[in-house]
C-alpha cells in the first residue's frame, strides 16, 4: 500500500470522531468517518422505506445506491445520489438501525470499495469499526479506543440538541448497540491482534491525539 493509512476503531461514545479529526490536521491528512457510510445506508433505508432484513430486497436496494464523499474542508461530506445527507445521519434511530444493518454481508460488502479506493488515492485516518480487523488490516497503524459506557453515553448526552433527551435512555441505546456491534456475525467490533487500544475515560481528546502521534512516530522510525 503506498498511501499511509491509520485506522481508529472502538464502540460508539469514545471518542473516535473527535480524536480522528484532530489526527488527520496533526498528520496533514484526510479524515474517513466510515461509520457515515452506514448510517448512509440506514438514512436511505429508512426513507424508502425498505425491507432490508429480506436479502432479495436488500441486494436489489444496494444495487441502486450511490453513496460517494465530496471533499469539504480537509473532510469528506457524505452524497447520496447528489444530495449531502451528512445533516440527517446523526439521530439514534439512524445509529440503531446502522449497527443492525451493518451485520449484513452484502452491505459491508457493498462498502467495501468506496473505502479502499479512498485509501489507493490518499493518506488517512480511517474511523470506525473494523478498519483495523478487516477494511485495512495492513495499515501503518492502528488504534481502538475505549471508554467506560457511563462515560461514553455521558458525552453523547451532552452533545444531543434535544432538550427532552433522558440519559438513562442514552446510556441503554449504547449498550444495545455495542452488543449488537461485538455479537454479529460478520466483522464484530473487536480490537485487531496488533492495535494499540487506548482507554480515552479519563482523557482528554488532546491527550489521546498527543499519545497517538508519539506511537505513530515510534512506529516510523522502527520501519
Amino acid at each position: 500500500m503506498g498511501t499511509r493509512i491509520i485506522t481508529i476503531d472502538g464502540p460508539a461514545g469514545a471518542g473516535k470522531t473527535t480524536v480522528s479529526h484532530l489526527l488527520s490536521q496533526k498528520l496533514g491528512c484526510v479524515y474517513v468517518d466510515t461509520g457515515a457510510l452506514y448510517r448512509g445506508v440506514a438514512f436511505e433505508i429508512q426513507q424508502q422505506k425498505v425491507e432490508w432484513e429480506n436479502d432479495a430486497v436488500l441486494e436489489n436496494f444496494l444495487k441502486t445506491l450511490d453513496l460517494y464523499f465530496v471533499m469539504e474542508n480537509q473532510a469528506f461530506v457524505l452524497m447520496s445520489s447528489g444530495k449531502n445527507i451528512s445533516p440527517f445521519i446523526r439521530t439514534s434511530d439512524i445509529a440503531l438501525l446502522a449497527s443492525a444493518c451493518s451485520g449484513k454481508p452484502q452491505v459491508r460488502a457493498a462498502l467495501l470499495d468506496i473505502q479502499r479506493h479512498i485509501a489507493r488515492t490518499t493518506d488517512a485516518v480511517f474511523e470506525g469499526r473494523d478498519m483495523g480487523t478487516v477494511v485495512f488490516p495492513e495499515a501503518a497503524c492502528k488504534f481502538f479506543l475505549v471508554a467506560d459506557l457511563s462515560v461514553r453515553a455521558k458525552r453523547r448526552y451532552d452533545e444531543m440538541p434535544d432538550e427532552a433527551k433522558d440519559i438513562h435512555q442514552v446510556q441503554q441505546e449504547m449498550a444495545l448497540r455495542d452488543n449488537n456491534d461485538i455479537h454479529r456475525e460478520t466483522a464484530p467490533l473487536k480490537p485487531a491482534a496488533d492495535a494499540i487500544e487506548i482507554d480515552a475515560s479519563f482523557m482528554t481528546a488532546d491527550q489521546v491525539v498527543e499519545k497517538m502521534l508519539g506511537i505513530i512516530e515510534k512506529a516510523g522510525k522502527t520501519q
